[in-house]
């Protein structure tokens, strides 16, 4: 404890008096690559003692820092107080139509199965987007078959699987909830540090205004201090931790090295975290790792944004465990593509084996046969052998589950081959895999000849002003009446029924037009609804949408989608829906 050694006891109550005031501590197999066939915490309420001889009394430091942290007026006698949280989120429930009692009348055991099946499913955009809201929403627990720590557990796992750290940091901040989300906040800190966006990860912290229960999550806090210019701080929190039992030898002498209580750094590195790893590397100058295949995607990420990761130039052919490692480092995105396919390019194989490369790779190691399936797909002119290489590549990668490492340059090898000139067995593979998905910004073409793509679409619009809504839609509907040869479609049906629900009434001549299907609605959402368990009704709905964006979903599906949220009464998701799938884009 050298700095509480060298306090007297004037500097240690100015020291208190900033505690109270200001500080807050907070085996390669045979497969067919050939086939086009897809295959301790510690308890912050224990009082420290005689942390120096006569001038700290039983209050304890750390008792008076809880106490500003947790910003609480508390009695004298108090030595800790904790919050009940009621209520967490990030949107409000008005803004998307939805309820702060949405998941009262909830049953955890359907939550869970939900989220069960849900995890097990790559979402949409589209269904991201709307389970996004419904976990971030402000609203009350549910409270029947489920516990709370349960369902904060399910919005973590959500988040985490999403990864959008924004939203997790915006998300943790906001609701200052860092303790009741240890594995949300490790998560949070350990991605930005593997990105060496040290910076962030102090802001962060910065933040926080609890003291912080997790052992790791408080040695990031002393660090923090460290790098930020406050040494003091940071000694006098890591002695208050050793005095409460807090061991960890490494991270001791990586600290003294780092407030200059020592000279030699010690060259110990550590892969127990990312944060041992990055203090590992910042307190040696003459730092050098050399990853294994063992080793973990945060410290290859680390690597690779540190640019420490060793040149490709300099592996030679003949160490095939290098160039797997580079293999894998290539799918996970911590080696370019080009340089993957550069150290392709240095293998060597003669004129035989580039013109039977199908025979010849099978006498070859998966690595040597890759290098020469790539390397005959650059000398190959004809289109449906070079298909058929390209094919045989990715089917190679994916068979040991690297495939993002024949990704971009895939793409680049199918987009110099014209369409036309695709032979009809590969055109699906093509069509695949030539063009990236991309999400296109369109505008919306009013087509009044038919309903669903009519003027009335307007009215969906969160800026349009509402005026004659009733006799737009009955002109309409006097026209489409008139006209023998008009069909009325299931999206026409969805608008209607939308209108409706809002309120908009519809003469008695007019509802002969459709027939509505009510045997179309799921049984278990409706009862649902009928529950007003809006909570598990939008999971549900969440289940339905699934892998699939709103637009290719079909209209009937659709119908019932749009009635759930009618009948709930979630008119702001229902209207971004609606102006997904009904209109005409252009």
């Amino acid at each position: 404890m050298r700095i509480l050694k060298l306090l007297n006891k004037k500097y240690l109550s100015i020291i208190l008096i900033f505690l109270l005031y200001g500080f807050s501590v907070n085996s390669e197999n045979p497969v067919d690559i050939w086939s086009l066939e897809e295959k301790k915490s510690l308890e912050e309420n224990t009082i420290v003692e005689n942390l120096e001889e006569k001038s700290i009394s039983q209050n304890s430091i750390y008792e008076m820092q809880s106490q500003k942290i947790d910003q609480l007026s508390v009695d004298e006698d108090q030595t800790l107080i904790s919050k009940e949280i009621e209520i967490i989120g990030l949107y409000d429930p008005a803004k998307n139509g939805l309820n702060i009692n949405m998941w009262i009348n909830s049953d955890g055991d359907q939550i869970l199965n939900l989220f069960k099946n849900i995890n097990k499913t790559q979402l949409s955009n589209d269904a991201s987007e709307i389970l996004d809201i419904l976990l971030l929403t402000n609203s009350y627990y549910p409270s029947k078959n489920i516990s709370k720590q349960q369902f904060l557990e399910i919005k973590s796992k959500w988040l985490i699987k999403n990864s959008n750290l924004k939203l997790i940091e915006d998300y943790l901040l906001n609701n200052q909830i860092i303790n009741e989300n240890i594995k949300l906040t490790k998560y949070l800190v350990d991605e930005y540090l593997s990105r060496s966006e040290i910076e962030k990860v102090c802001e962060i912290f910065s933040k926080i205004k609890a003291s912080i229960e997790d052992d790791y999550l408080s040695k990031f806090k002393i660090y923090c201090l460290i790098n930020r210019g406050k040494p003091e701080e940071a000694q006098l929190l890591l002695d208050i931790k050793k005095e409460l039992g807090f061991k960890d030898k490494f991270y001791e002498k990586k600290i003294s090295y780092l407030m200059g209580y020592v000279d030699e750094p010690d060259k110990n590195i550590s892969e127990k975290s990312i944060l041992d790893f990055h203090l590992s590397h910042r307190t040696n100058p003459e730092f050098d790792f050399e990853p294994q295949s063992s080793t973990s995607k945060l410290i290859w990420k680390y690597l690779s944004t540190s640019n420490l990761l060793y040149n490709i130039e300099s592996i030679e052919l003949t160490e095939l465990d290098k160039v797997a490692i580079i293999e894998k480092a290539t799918h996970d995105k911590n080696y370019s593509e080009k340089e993957l396919y550069d150290l392709y390019k240095r293998f060597q194989f003669n004129i035989n084996q580039l013109l039977n490369i199908k025979e010849s790779s099978k006498l070859l190691t998966n690595i040597q046969a890759r290098a020469l399936i790539y390397q005959g797909i650059l000398i190959t002119s004809e289109v449906g052998k070079k298909l058929e290489l390209i094919n045989a590549l990715k089917n190679s990668f994916k068979n040991e589950e690297i495939e993002n490492a024949f990704d971009q340059e895939m793409r680049n090898l199918l987009k110099e081959i014209k369409i036309e000139d695709v032979p009809s067995n590969y055109r699906k593979f093509y069509d695949r895999y030539a063009y990236e998905r991309k999400i296109v910004l369109t505008n919306i073409k009013i087509n009044n000849k038919i309903l669903h793509q009519s003027k009335l679409l307007n009215y969906f619009r969160e800026d349009f002003k509402i005026k004659n809504i009733k006799k737009d839609l009955e002109d309409l509907l006097k026209k489409i009446k008139k006209d023998k040869k008009y069909y009325f479609s299931t999206k026409d049906i969805i608008l209607v029924e939308a209108l409706k629900s809002d309120g908009v009434k519809v003469s008695e001549k007019y509802k002969g037009l459709y027939k509505i299907n009510d045997s179309e609605m799921p049984s278990d959402i409706q009862a649902l609804i009928n529950n007003g368990d809006m909570g598990v009704a939008m999971l549900r709905i969440v289940q339905v949408i699934g892998q699939d964006e709103l637009k290719d979903i079909d209209p009937e599906t659709m119908y019932f989608i749009i009635s759930t949220l009618n009948q709930l009464d979630i008119d702001p998701i229902r209207n971004r829906i609606l102006l997904k799938v009904l209109p005409l884009k252009v």
